[in-house]
This record gives C-alpha cells, sequence and structure tokens, in this order.
C-alpha cells in the first residue's frame, strides 16, 4: 500500500473535494489514515433516563415537541424539544442547527449522546449527536466520530476509510525491525494499530491501537531530536572565554542580589559559550525570575570576547523594555547597546553601526532579520519567548553570523516545561531552570469567584484598586460574543465595565489589532493613561507594568493551568501586594484545576498538574505555536516515552540506519526541522 499516494487518486475523491481536504492538511493516502477519530460513539453504554447523571451521556429514547425560535441576539436561532423513554424525559437544546425540526420521527427511537449539564437555571441536554437506533442495533455499536471541517462531517470520512479497509493490511510497517523492539513493536503492528483505530469492535480494540501508534510517534520525536544534537555538536562555533575578574565585577555592581537559581544557570551559560561547538540552551524560569539579567551577563562575556549579541522578541514593546533594562546594566560597562524595532528612526545608520561591530548588543523584533541587516561578528543569539517565532526566523537570525561559524543560541520562555516535554520535543536541547523567584517580589493572592458574585465581591476590590491610582488587567475569552459557548467577549465586557466604574479609563487589546495599534494601547498602560485594560490573552506574555496589582480573569475554567499562571504574572511586579480574581460560572463548582492555581504560586508544579489532568495540548500548543502536534501521543505517559527513547537512542548510534528506511527518514527530517532551534 503506497501510502505517499495523493488522495486524488482515493476513490470517491474528486477535485473540489480534494480542494477541502487540502485545507486541513491532507493532501496523500497517509494523511488521511492518520486522521484518527476524536472519540468513539459506544451504544453499548447506553443508560434509561431516570438513571442519568450531569455528565457525557448515551441515552435510547424517542423525541417530541420539537420547536425552534430566534433568540433575542442577532444570528443565533435554538431548537428546543423533549426526549424520553419509559422511564422519564429531559429537555434538549441545539443552537443554530434549524434542521434539526425536520431529521426526527417522532415514533421512532433515537441514541443521542453529549454533555447533560445545569445551563440557564435548568438541566438540560445541549448539542448531542443523534443516530437513528434501528441502524444501530443492527450494526455496530461502537463507532468512530471525526472532527468536522465545514462541509467535511464525521459521516464522509466514516465512508471514505470503510472503502479502504480491506487494504489496511497492506501497510508496511515503519520502525526498525530490530530483535532488541519491545514485544509490540512486531511485523505487522502498524497496519493492525491503525485498522483497529479506524474499525474497532471494543474500547479495548483502540485502547491497544493508540498505545503501539503513541509509541510509534515518539520514537519519531525523540530521533528527531538526538540526531539535531548530534548535528549540533558538528557545528564550530566561536569559544568565548571566560573572565572571571570582569564578571565578578559587573555581577557586584548590581542593583540587585542573583538568586541561587540565577546563578545556577548563569555558570551553565558561561560553560558552555566557552565551548567551540555552538550551545543550545533554553533558559526556563518563572514570570517574574529574572531572566533578562542572566541573558545580560551571557552577552557581557560575548562583549569582552569583540564579538556581538542579538536578542530576537516578539513584540516592538517588548523589545524596547528589554533594550532599557540592558541598557542600564551593560552601559556603564562600555558596553554599546542598541534597539532596533519597525519603528526605530534612522535605520539605515543604525545598521551600519552594526555592520561595523560598534553595537555590542542589538535588540529588537523581526527588523532584525532582514536581508540588510547584517552583523560584524554575530557570536550569541538569544531569542525572548521562542515558541513565538517560527523554524525560517529563527534560523534566518543563526544564518547572520558572516564568519561560517554557528552563533550560540539561548532560548528564553516563561512558560514551565513538564520533564517529559522537555525529554521529547526539546531533547536536543540543553535545559536551565530558574525556580526561585528574586527578592521583593511581591505575593499575589488568588481568588475564585463566582460571576454571580462579582457586585459584592469583586466590583468594591477594583473601585479601591483603581482610587489607589493602581491598575487592573481584565481578560476575556473571546473577542466577539459567542453564545454558543457562552464566553465573555472583550467589547461586550468594555462596554459593560464602563457602566460600572464611569469615571475610569477603560482601553481595549485583541489579536485582530494591527500591531502598531496593540502597541500603543501596551504603550498607554504602561504609562498609566488607562487605569483598566479589557484584554484577551495576547497580554499573557508581555511588558513589565509595576503599577498593575490586580487581573480579573473572566470564564477562568477556559484556560489551562499554565496559561492561567502566565496571565497572573503580569501583576506582582511592583511593590505593592497584587491580586488575581478566577471567575466562574454561576452555575459550576470551582473545579480542581482552578482550586490547584488558587492555592500554588509554582509555575513548574502546576504545569505538571496541567499535564495530567488536561493533556499535553495546553503546555504543548503555547510552546510551539502549533507547529508540532501530537496525534496520538500523551506527554504524560512518562512509561511509553521512557521506552521510545531507550530504543530511539540505540537507533541513533548508528544514524546510517536511516538509509533503510525511507519513510521513517522523511519524517524525521520533517521532525527535525520543527523541534530544531538551530
Amino acid at each position: 500500500m503506497d501510502l505517499t499516494l495523493p488522495i486524488t487518486e482515493i476513490k470517491g475523491i474528486g477535485e473540489k473535494t480534494a480542494a477541502k481536504l487540502h485545507k486541513i492538511g491532507i493532501y496523500t493516502l497517509k494523511d488521511l489514515i492518520y486522521t484518527f477519530p476524536r472519540d468513539y460513539a459506544n451504544y453499548q453504554v447506553a443508560s434509561h433516563i431516570s438513571d442519568i447523571r450531569p455528565g457525557k451521556i448515551t441515552v435510547k429514547a424517542k423525541i417530541k415537541g420539537l420547536t425552534t425560535r430566534k433568540a433575542r441576539r442577532r444570528n443565533l436561532s435554538i431548537t428546543e424539544g423533549i426526549i424520553y423513554d419509559n422511564t422519564g424525559s429531559i429537555r434538549v437544546v441545539w443552537f443554530n442547527q434549524n434542521y434539526r425540526t425536520r431529521q426526527f420521527n417522532e415514533k421512532q427511537e433515537y441514541y443521542f449522546q453529549g454533555v447533560y449539564d445545569f445551563k440557564n437555571g435548568r438541566y438540560q441536554l445541549t448539542s448531542p449527536s443523534a443516530a437513528l437506533a434501528h441502524d444501530i442495533d443492527s450494526q455496530s455499536a461502537f463507532n468512530p466520530i471525526y472532527v468536522a471541517h465545514n462541509t467535511l462531517k464525521s459521516p464522509f470520512f466514516v465512508k471514505l476509510l470503510a472503502n479502504l479497509r480491506p487494504n489496511f493490511a497492506k501497510i508496511p510497517d515503519l520502525l526498525p525491525n530490530s530483535p532488541e523492539n519491545p514485544p509490540f513493536v512486531k511485523q505487522g503492528a502498524r497496519a493492525e494499530a491503525l485498522y483497529q483505530l479506524h474499525f474497532p469492535d471494543t474500547p479495548e480494540d483502540v485502547k491497544k491501537a493508540r498505545e503501539y501508534l503513541a509509541y510509534e510517534e515518539l520514537f519519531e520525536y525523540i530521533l528527531a531530536a538526538k540526531l539535531n544534537r548530534q548535528a549540533n555538536q558538528k557545528l564550530n562555533a566561536p569559544p568565548l572565554k571566560f573572565n572571571a575578574k570582569d564578571t565578578r565585577e559587573f555581577v557586584k555592581s548590581l542593583p540587585f542580589k542573583l538568586t541561587d537559581a540565577q546563578r545556577r544557570a548563569t555558570w551553565d551559560i558561561l560553560q558552555d559559550l566557552e565551548k567551540s561547538t555552538p550551545m543550545n540552551r533554553l533558559l526556563q524560569g518563572d514570570v517574574g525570575a529574572g531572566k533578562t539579567v542572566v541573558a545580560a551577563i551571557a552577552a557581557h562575556q560575548t562583549a569582552i570576547n569583540h564579538h556581538q549579541t542579538a536578542l530576537l522578541a516578539p513584540t516592538a514593546i517588548l523589545a524596547t523594555q528589554h533594550a532599557d533594562k540592558l541598557e542600564k546594566l551593560l552601559t556603564p560597562l562600555g558596553i554599546k547597546v542598541a534597539l532596533l524595532t519597525g519603528a526605530t528612526k534612522h535605520k539605515s545608520e543604525l545598521k551600519k553601526r552594526i555592520k561595523s561591530g560598534e553595537i555590542d548588543l542589538v535588540v529588537g523584533t523581526h527588523a532584525l532579520l532582514t536581508d540588510d541587516t547584517q552583523f560584524h561578528s554575530l557570536a550569541l543569539c538569544i531569542i525572548d519567548e521562542q515558541h513565538r517565532f517560527g523554524v525560517n526566523q529563527r534560523q534566518k537570525l543563526l544564518l547572520k553570523s558572516p564568519d561560517g561559524l554557528a552563533p550560540h543560541l539561548l532560548s528564553m520562555t516563561a512558560t514551565p516545561i513538564p520533564r517529559s516535554l522537555q525529554l521529547t520535543v526539546f531533547g536536543d536541547l540543553d535545559i536551565s531552570v530558574i525556580n526561585q523567584l528574586p527578592a521583593g517580589r511581591q505575593p499575589i493572592t488568588t481568588k475564585i469567584i463566582p460571576a454571580i458574585n462579582q457586585q459584592p465581591d469583586l466590583y468594591p476590590q477594583i473601585r479601591e484598586i483603581i482610587k489607589k491610582r493602581q491598575q487592573v488587567y481584565w481578560i476575556c475569552p473571546s473577542i466577539e460574543e459567542d453564545h454558543i459557548k457562552e464566553t465573555t467577549s472583550v467589547k461586550r465586557q468594555q462596554k459593560h465595565l464602563q457602566t460600572i466604574f464611569k469615571d475610569a479609563k477603560i482601553g481595549l487589546l485583541h489579536g485582530r489589532m494591527k500591531p502598531d495599534e496593540k502597541d500603543q494601547v501596551m504603550t498607554d498602560f504602561a504609562s498609566h493613561k488607562l487605569d483598566i485594560l479589557v484584554s484577551t490573552t495576547v497580554v499573557e506574555v508581555g511588558v513589565d507594568v509595576p503599577n498593575a496589582t490586580a487581573i480579573v480573569i473572566m470564564d477562568a475554567e477556559n484556560y489551562g493551568l499554565a496559561q492561567l499562571h502566565q496571565l497572573r504574572g503580569r501583576v506582582g511586579r511592583g511593590n505593592q501586594p497584587s491580586f488575581c480574581y478566577l471567575i466562574t460560572p454561576a452555575d459550576h463548582a470551582s473545579s480542581r484545576r482552578l482550586k490547584e492555581i488558587e492555592k500554588s504560586t509554582d509555575g513548574f508544579r502546576l504545569a505538571e498538574v496541567d499535564l495530567k489532568l488536561r493533556g499535553p495540548g495546553e503546555i504543548y500548543g503555547s510552546l510551539q505555536h502549533g507547529e508540532l502536534n501530537l496525534n496520538i501521543a500523551n506527554l504524560a505517559d512518562t512509561h511509553t516515552i521512557a521506552l521510545a527513547s531507550k530504543y530511539a537512542s540505540n537507533f541513533a548510534k548508528h544514524p546510517d540506519n536511516m538509509l533503510k528506511y525511507k519513510e521513517l527518514s522523511h519524517d524525521i527530517k520533517k521532525y527535525q526541522q520543527l523541534t530544531t532551534l538551530n
């Protein structure tokens, strides 16, 4: 079975359908077969209505009384009815699905699957799937459900894959055949796993299939990272000699004392810089842990060795903030620092000074990546929040070293990375952790407040904060109103808050605004022209505003702990006690997740908890900006990660083995491009 076959060669796929599949990243037969079900409809576990409890349910019932009405808000229709069996009845609701009134025959039974929950003052089954009971009972009672993409619904994928079913046995193995493999990696294991995932008879079939395919996926990622590390070791970099006397004097001149964690991270980096192979290190430190001063010491060592440093930041305002801090620290030592952004005046003059070597440290945004930005002797690249830059952007900066040597690379992130994630995606990196906060960082008190209690428990606190001439972040999950998800929008919230806090200056910030507009709003907030900033999560990684002492996060259940912790880190940066208010729906008890963040300020611990409770998506997605997507593996599965790491290490000892496995080699090259930072 040739998995590289274009989907246009598959029976039942014409040009129009192929174009739709291309839009969602399906180009080949392999892409299609590796489009896994998002869930399974298990009709073997249907309950009587009298026995159901809140949560995900399956019932076999009839339906009556279906009506559709327009909501008072525009563009929203509500279809309601009653589903019942001989033990009881419940209300069912669909949003913007008018066809439901024509779908059902009141004399027939259907299987309904969905979430039964308390919403809008009553219990109801919201937007369930529905299938004719006769069809299910006469076929399989355990069926795959695929993610719908516009007109490409789950039944389309079911039918398409069913046509290919006889050919699944011909799917070739992917992983190396070796007696050293784990017992489940045997001949035909891949074909069997893919078949069982798409055409299972029981949940046990799916479990076994997922175990094999998760191992396969992790093996590929880990092998790519290990081969990257080997390749990195073959490159040459300028060795930057450690000068103990000058470094000691620089550290003594700092207006604060380094924490032990900062000292350890700094020593890791200074030792790496002395080597003739390029450093490839990730510096992870909790929000406010003091990564910038560690970067300053690295830039100092580079400058006294007569080489240049480039620091790349994701936004102009963050670059400006870094440049201001670094200038204060390094200029007294005779090190010249410059800022290069799209708004920099006299850019051509500055670029001449960079090319001549007059500037020791350049801090900038994407302006650093333009072809006419050239360096005299670039030896160190520092990338802040590296996941916000694509692979090509990172490599473009690294290629600016003019003498053919590879510059050292220090990446920084405030997103705490769980150990299992480090082992897989970042296996080619050395990692330093700053897990202590500098003295003087103010504690942040976190409180969970049900939405219904905002009037008595939240608004008076906010009035008091504004009265003290302090500032507030107000975070909402959406830009426009979303009636189906029932989330709070920034636009509506800004108008609402203006009626509550009539004298306050309230700004608005979201991702659809132009970069210049966003920078202007953040500049206004930083200079206290605004009292409250209503924003989406674009402020998650942002500037220091020491005067901001409170952050309110609406619909807090919508966020992972890692993201909530990032957002919380926007406050507590001045000399005043700070507060984080997590607003939850009135009809929800506080979840275990939110209680965890209420009682803990340790970002690394919260990242591990998030991985266990929510899976890798939250942390993984925020780190890699959507470039890397684990299809089926779970990064909390430390056993499989350890197993894959062991066998990938053995295989990586003989890289020429890759020549024997063409498909594996093709995948590895793709993953190497995505995981590598150098």
